[in-house]
């Protein structure tokens, strides 16, 4: 796990039993220290309104990635919302049980989460919660959880994507509305002239490109077969893309791929962004979407964020009803690290223009995660959807693999036409659906699940 800064807020009231309410503070910190969090915490629980004056204009001088107070004991609800006031992360409330003695009430700490709660929903403000002692895993592992969402909201906010070109005519489905991804997101766009990377990538030297033509080699065990003007450009691409993301804070690119890549820099631009996606050589993940679909590529960020991993940008190009498949496919843009790792991934050519360079393999088997910032409503709505990616033949040449989803192949297929959604769909390996909903939930993005 990523080590997460999360505010660690204890409350008290003195009139509970303070010494055994501090052995639960204790404990709770040391399982949170344990877990590898990395706490904000004031020197002492806080149990009146000074201290908690004092906690939030702490808390307002720290970045968190969430705010977990810890009811140690009952207290009203002014402590919690003076600290709730203070930043704008997911709250998560801590409740602990205590033994049901038939004597004092020594804690009564579930009552006063209760009565935190009620005062955040009539403030509007979003929450989750925990009811368990501090070694509980189950606790554990949902303050992870959120501790997710909160990093990943927090990046959201400052992440920038590049959108090279415009969206080829016709593909509604790529379409820019730069307002609503900083609107409901945070995430700012930044576009960049189809000519400038073009121009970039032609004054690369062939040495340049050495380190990375050697790397490849490594991967694909046909380079030296194709075509070699069209292979170095697509490399040339790939290195002008990545420097201007560098020089620009960049953390992800949507690339108008054709066909100006192929009618003016002779070459596809889809293994560039294979390896951009991968992180190549060692490089930072860089999401990349063909046709410049902007959605596709903060959804791809979105998905990498939560599964430390790639994410693959895929159309769905045939569904078996009767076997309950889809196939997925795209040109040669995925990943090399989702190849089958029993086969060899090959360097390709388009199959329409017949340009190199792409990749040519099998999606790996294994469970997937999709999603999709669709904008077929009036409104944005977020996608998501669990699978399985079986170990089947490959079904189209490029990168493409067999998906059996959780809901029927006929139900995926009818909502995919109905529903009006785009022709691109993200894809991560792993499970990731409930981070994908509280995302949603905490940024009021509406929800289809494709899950019948």
């Amino acid at each position: 796990m990523k080590s997460r800064r999360i505010a660690f807020m204890p409350l008290v009231r003195t009139t509970f039993d303070v010494p055994f309410a501090n052995q639960m503070i204790t404990s709770a910190r040391n399982h949170l220290l344990k877990a590898g969090f990395d706490l904000v915490e004031p020197p002492a629980a806080i149990s009146d309104q000074c201290s908690a004056d004092e906690a939030a204009r702490m808390l307002k001088t720290h970045s968190v990635d969430m705010l977990l107070v810890f009811q140690a004991t009952f207290a009203d609800s002014t402590l919690l919302t003076t600290l709730a006031e203070a930043v704008d992360v997911p709250i998560f409330l801590w409740a602990v049980p205590e033994p049901w003695s038939g004597s004092r009430l020594r804690l009564n700490s579930l009552c006063g989460v209760n009565l935190a709660a009620h005062a955040l929903t009539l403030r509007d403000y979003k929450f989750e919660y925990g009811y368990g002692l501090p070694s509980d895993p189950e606790i554990q592992q949902k303050i992870k959880k959120v501790s997710e969402i909160g990093a990943l909201l927090r990046n959201l906010r400052s992440a920038r994507m590049g959108v090279v070109g415009e969206h080829p005519p016709g593909m509604d489905s790529c379409h820019l509305d730069e307002e609503k991804l900083r609107e409901i997101f945070g995430v700012q766009v930044e576009k960049i002239d189809l000519q400038s990377v073009f121009s970039r990538a032609r004054s690369i030297q062939t040495a340049q490109i050495a380190p990375v033509r050697e790397g490849l080699d490594n991967r694909l065990d046909n380079l030296s077969q194709l075509n070699q003007e069209a292979l170095n450009n697509t490399l040339r691409v790939y290195l002008a893309l990545r420097e201007l993301a560098d020089e620009r804070g960049l953390d992800g690119l949507a690339v108008r791929c054709w066909p100006e890549f192929f009618t003016e820099m002779g070459c596809a631009a889809c293994g560039a962004m294979s390896m951009l996606s991968d992180g190549f050589n060692g490089e930072a993940f860089l999401p990349c979407s063909c046709e410049a679909d902007i959605n596709g590529t903060v959804t791809q960020w979105i998905l990498q964020s939560l599964s430390n991993s790639p994410a693959f940008g895929t159309d769905m190009v045939g569904v078996d009803v009767g076997q309950n498949q889809i196939a997925l496919w795209h040109c040669g843009l995925a990943p090399l690290s989702m190849a089958n790792p029993e086969e060899q991934p090959h360097g390709a050519i388009h199959s329409n223009r017949q340009l190199p360079l792409l990749m040519d393999f099998t999606l790996k088997s294994g469970d997937v995660t999709f999603a999709r910032i669709s904008q077929a409503g009036e409104d944005l709505q977020l996608v998501i959807g669990e699978g399985e990616m079986l170990d089947a033949p490959k079904p189209f040449s490029g990168t493409s693999g067999t998906l059996r989803p959780n809901c029927t192949a006929k139900y995926f297929l009818e909502s995919l036409i109905h529903q009006g959604l785009e022709h691109h769909l993200s894809m991560t390996y792993g499970h990731y659906v409930s981070e994908l909903q509280m995302l949603a939930e905490w940024i009021n993005l509406p929800v289809l699940m494709m899950d019948d």
